[in-house]
């Protein structure tokens, strides 16, 4: 895992505590920067996976102190390099063992609240993924649909709203649907448009493939999302894991459009099925691996909250996955 570098800015009459702290930790690197009559500031280098447990520590303590300040950094290099060992020791012995395959909740937060914002960029992403992905699929071509995945912003969305239930996070999951709400108004709006202007031949192999669902798409989809959280915490690039849950539903939910603007509503139909089942799976998956990795609010009151709201979470998707995969059953049959 990559290293990080942690800073903490406390007033100086709380010095002593600071260093009782970084004196406590087993095997941690760390320097005093400055002492002023403003602030006491001290550093940290240590593994990515040990940020959250000295992170929790500070916060605990100071939290209330005003003045008190922790900021990240991640670490390009440092020499001599870090020794990978049998039994890595841990910042704090209690901290549970998942916790070490991930970066801290505040890192990870950070990424995904930054990746889910709707702004200006993530509508115009969205308009040239859906024209580029419409163009593949009416010219039957798999490389530009795939190019139109690299660019499609729909990972950071879907892995903050699986968060916003595993962390009783109200305000980042309502942030989450507003940007997946009008990034799909924008691509069935577009494509509706190209369906009305230029025709469409649903026996297009990269059109037809998506207009039934099987479960197999089940699985791929559970797969994506999977790997969309998996990238996200391990503070790994999301770029390529995106392509895999942005081919879930950016090319079904284009092809509904399309074929709705063409006057094929029961082909629509059954592409608005796929859509609706990958959306679901991908979410599902997502909140499995954030309880997997061990993803928890810090405080035990908003522990009990975030259990609540991962148990409905849980509940509503496997319920609503169990009636389309029933749906789906009648379907082929």
């Amino acid at each position: 895992m990559p290293e990080r570098v942690i800073k903490v800015i406390l007033p100086p009459e709380h010095a002593k505590d600071a260093m009782e702290i970084l004196d406590s930790q087993p095997n941690l690197t760390y320097w005093q920067e400055e002492l002023s009559k403003k602030n006491f500031i001290a550093s940290m280098l240590l593994d990515s996976t040990q940020s959250e447990s000295i992170m929790d520590l500070f916060e605990k303590k100071f939290s209330k102190v005003t003045g008190f300040k922790l900021i990240l950094f991640p670490v390009e290099a440092s020499l001599p390099r870090p020794k990978e060992e049998k039994n890595p020791p841990t910042v704090v012995d209690e901290k549970k063992e998942k916790t070490k395959f991930r970066i801290s909740r505040e890192e990870l937060y950070s990424d995904i609240v930054e990746s889910s914002k709707l702004n200006n960029v993530f509508i115009l992403m969205t308009i040239l993924s859906t024209v580029v992905v419409a163009i593949g699929l009416l010219k039957d071509n798999v490389a530009v649909i795939i190019g139109a995945m690299v660019i499609a912003p729909f990972l950071g969305p879907n892995v903050a709203l699986a968060l916003s239930s595993v962390l009783a996070e109200k305000k980042l999951g309502s942030d989450a649907m507003k940007a997946l709400v009008a990034g799909g108004l924008i691509v069935v709006a577009l494509a509706v448009s190209m369906g009305l202007l230029i025709d469409v031949d649903p026996g297009m192999t990269e059109i037809s493939s998506r207009t039934t669902t099987s479960y197999s798409d089940i699985i791929l989809a559970l797969a994506s999302g999977a790997a969309g959280v998996l990238a996200f915490t391990t503070g790994a690039s999301a770029a390529v894991i995106g392509v895999m849950v942005a081919v879930a539903l950016l090319p079904p939910l284009t092809v509904f459009g399309l074929l709705l603007g063409a006057g094929q509503y029961e082909l629509a139909l059954g592409a608005l099925l796929l859509f609706i089942t990958n959306i679901i799976c991908v979410n599902l998956a997502g909140i499995a691996t954030f309880l997997f990795q061990g993803v928890s609010p810090r405080t035990w009151y908003a522990t009990g909250k975030a259990k609540k709201a991962t148990r409905r979470s849980l509940v509503l998707w496997i319920i609503t996955l169990a009636l389309l995969a029933t749906i789906i059953f009648i379907w082929s049959n």
